[in-house]
């Protein structure tokens, strides 16, 4: 079933059409286009690579969840992971509102 009138077809670009037209930078009154840009990371993003340089990962504490979790001895406690969850959402929201 076809929606919509032919002359409604002709008015819309082909699919290769628009792809031609999306792979070719267009250039207005002759201005040309940087082929470069500068980027800067931001502090989280310089900390977080840091971090993750340390390599900080408790293997024993791993393998002591881990086998908590297969003897069927692990508690999950609801009260500290939400309390957890809603002191994150307030320091993102608190961060957000300062910008």
């Amino acid at each position: 079933m076809k929606i919509g009138h032919l002359e409604n077809q002709a008015a819309t670009p082909a699919a290769s059409e628009r792809k031609s037209a999306a792979a070719t930078p267009s250039t207005a009154a002759g201005t040309s286009v940087e082929a470069s840009a500068k980027v800067a990371l931001s502090p989280t993003v310089s900390q977080l690579t840091a971090v993750s340089s340390e390599g900080v990962f408790d293997v024993e504490k791993v393998q002591r969840i881990s086998d908590a979790i297969r003897d069927g001895k692990f508690v999950v406690n609801a009260d500290a992971i939400a309390d957890k969850l809603i002191a994150n959402a307030q320091e993102l929201l608190g961060n957000v509102a300062k910008r």
